[in-house]
């Protein structure tokens, strides 16, 4: 990964954090996109302290706004020309059911179609490099999941999982509709299930509800830096450099549900998705 240029998503904590200062010790420069400029900063000097590397930088981008992440994206292409590996990790899970400012549901705003819009905005710096990489955090939640294109904003009957279902779905849906758009290129996507971390993303961000419950249930579940391992493999291994639309878990390739491995569901939700954010990818 020496002199390789990554950003990854959601890097102030968990995954992002852990996946930030392994791919900066194997030599990558890499842009932490976070959120919030505070809590960044101080995941940025931990990143730099875990890694002895000072080859990371913090930006921010919220994905809750399509104006952030257009902001963070032009930011981008001003001073880098190449992007060689996207981790989209960023992820939230809230119990109560919450709108973003553009009128998405928080889950499929965030999860799916931020991260929809940054990638297709950092197209030509991921096509620029030798082999640019995609990299996408799913979920084996996405086995329940449904798009309810009839209630996309879920007003009838919301529950946490049913939001967080559909958004991990749409996830791998994007994949694999992305990889087949990119089959003639050098750029990759993948997606991974990184198993049950013990992350804050089932933190009320704003009162801290559920950190007590999170703290209970920690013995059990992988460390941040185990579930990362599967996104750093996709991102730096050869051995997938000519994988792309696979969903892996602990570093193999899974079968599918029939719902996510539909090409015209991922054909469907990628024009929806093209509608919402007001933009027309170039592929």
């Amino acid at each position: 990964m020496k002199d390789k240029t990554v950003i990854i998503t959601g890097a102030n904590s968990g995954m992002g954090l852990a996946s930030s200062a392994e791919l900066a010790r194997q030599g990558a420069y890499v842009i932490m996109a976070c959120r919030n400029k505070e809590r960044g900063q101080q995941a940025l000097e931990q990143a730099k302290q875990i890694s002895g590397s000072n080859r990371l930088e913090l930006a921010i981008c919220d994905l809750q706004s399509l104006d952030s992440v257009r902001e963070f994206a032009a930011w981008f292409k001003e001073r880098y020309p190449v992007l060689d590996v996207l981790l989209n990790n960023a992820g939230i899970m809230s119990l109560k059911r919450q709108i973003t400012p553009h009128g998405f549901e928080a889950h499929m705003g965030i999860n799916h179609l931020g991260h929809f819009l940054l990638t297709s905005l950092l197209m030509e710096p991921l096509k620029a490099a030798e082999q640019g990489r995609i990299v996408n955090v799913s979920s084996g939640a996405y086995k329940i999941g449904k798009i309810h294109y009839e209630d996309i904003t879920l007003e009838r009957g919301y529950n946490a999982a049913k939001a967080y279902a559909q958004s991990k779905l749409a996830n791998i849906l994007f994949t694999k509709e992305l990889a087949r758009r990119l089959a003639s290129t050098q750029v990759t996507a993948n997606c991974l299930h990184p198993g049950a971390v013990a992350t804050s993303i089932g933190v009320d961000r704003a009162t801290g509800f559920g950190k007590s419950v999170m703290a209970m249930l920690r013995p059990f579940f992988l460390t941040p830096e185990q579930g990362a391992a599967t996104a750093i493999y996709l991102a730096t291994s050869e051995e997938v450099a000519e994988q792309s639309g696979q969903y892996f878990y602990k570093k193999k390739p899974q079968r599918l549900s029939a719902r996510a491995d539909d090409p015209e569901q991922a054909r469907k939700l990628w024009v929806w998705s093209e509608q919402q954010v007001g933009y027309k990818v170039p592929l």
